[in-house]
């Protein structure tokens, strides 16, 4: 199992985050230096407040990489997971520097249409302002793109930013076109509702990454192929309970439970959960702490029958969506089984009473035994 561990964390994705990371900071210098120099030379406040503008997104890329750096830590023993939600917080980073950019650019916006000031454009900024369109239309894109292919937050709030500070600039170019035709000038408005817009962006960045920090539900086709993975061994029923704990993008542990018959030794179980975990994490990357069992003996005809006859009242309740985990003990005169209650449930106890009490009418020479799971996945 190391083996295949040590396979699988090649660092291959934290390479491929870096250099993106690493372009967007060359791109972002070369536009700094190159809109400096040109703002000096022409004496143009607004050319040399871009080219800052320009070195904060190259800010952003550094933060990107250090956090990519620290979250590749080793688990250590204050941090036995490890250090992988690292990224969750620089992406947090980014999402501020994107709404304070969007405030400082409505407060300058807000200013400039109190207090109007007489716009002065050139020709050699106006080609500038173009080119930098251009330049952050594509290195948004292809960073933001990067960023959902390799499942990183920072680098998607990165190509966010670059794209949003192409749209100041579109904003820009179009009231200098606009002023120069028709002596109208609407650079302040238009910059009062893309700083709005900017704003609503590192919103809905920081609440997303905040989100993923409280701990989401993991990907329905994530959950569905690891249950068809553990479903797929012979001695295996049904698998059920699947919990999934994110420890940064694409670091998952979690545990499950398996159906199996309740003739198998404690031998065979170990060797058949060793062989699921196994399998799960080098299909999945996914590390299995834990794969607990419900025995099942459906091989008997009147069990079976009492066990279609349960799941068909179970499922008929309003709020029940799966049953499993179903044993009956004959001798005994008593059965076991666990529902799983949606979270739209005003009181998952008062489903789980109902259920049991209604079974009990089918079978009231039966001990009864609900117990009620949550589907953390609920599919």
């Amino acid at each position: 199992m190391d083996d295949v561990m040590v396979h699988a964390n090649d660092g291959s994705r934290d390479k491929k985050v870096i250099r993106t990371s690493v372009i967007g900071i060359l791109a972002n210098l070369m536009l700094a230096g190159f809109k400096a120099v040109v703002g000096l030379f022409s004496s143009s406040i607004s050319i040399i407040l871009d080219a800052v503008n320009n070195l904060s997104d190259a800010a952003s890329s550094l933060i990107t990489i250090v956090g990519t750096k620290l979250a590749a830590k080793e688990p250590d023993k204050k941090h036995p997971f490890g250090y992988g939600r690292v990224e969750y917080l620089s992406a947090m980073v980014i999402a501020v520097i994107v709404l304070y950019a969007g405030v400082t650019s409505l407060v300058e916006s807000i200013k400039k249409i109190i207090r109007p000031v007489t716009p002065q454009y050139k020709l050699t900024g106006l080609i500038i302002i173009g080119v930098a369109v251009l330049v952050k239309i594509i290195l948004g894109n292809y960073v933001k793109s990067m960023g959902k292919k390799l499942n990183s937050d920072s680098l998607v709030n990165s190509g966010t930013d670059a794209i949003l500070d192409s749209v100041i600039s579109f904003s820009t170019l179009i009231a200098a076109i606009i002023y120069i035709y028709f002596h109208l000038s609407l650079e302040a408005y238009l910059g009062a509702v893309i700083s709005l817009l900017i704003i609503k962006a590192g919103f809905e960045m920081l609440l997303e990454t905040l989100s993923k920090v409280l701990g989401e539900r993991a990907e329905a086709s994530l959950v569905r192929e690891i249950k068809k993975t553990v479903a797929s061994f012979d001695q295996v029923h049904g698998a059920y309970d699947l919990v999934l704990n994110n420890y940064g993008p694409d670091a998952f542990n979690g545990s499950i439970h398996i159906e199996v018959d309740d003739t198998l030794s404690a031998g065979q179980l170990d060797e058949l959960t060793r062989a699921i975990t196994e399998k799960v994490f080098i299909n999945h990357h996914v590390l299995l702490m834990a794969v607990g069992v419900y025995s099942t003996n459906m091989k008997d005809g009147e069990i079976s029958r009492i066990k279609d006859a349960v799941q068909k009242e179970t499922l008929s309740h309003k709020y029940v969506i799966q049953m499993h985990g179903f044993y009956v003990n004959p001798k005994a005169r008593s059965m076991r089984f666990d529902i799983v209650v949606s979270f739209d449930a005003p009181s998952r106890l008062a489903v789980c009473n109902e259920v049991r009490d209604a079974v009990m009418r089918l079978y009231p020479d039966y001990r009864v035994v609900v117990a009620a799971d949550v589907d953390y996945s609920e599919l």
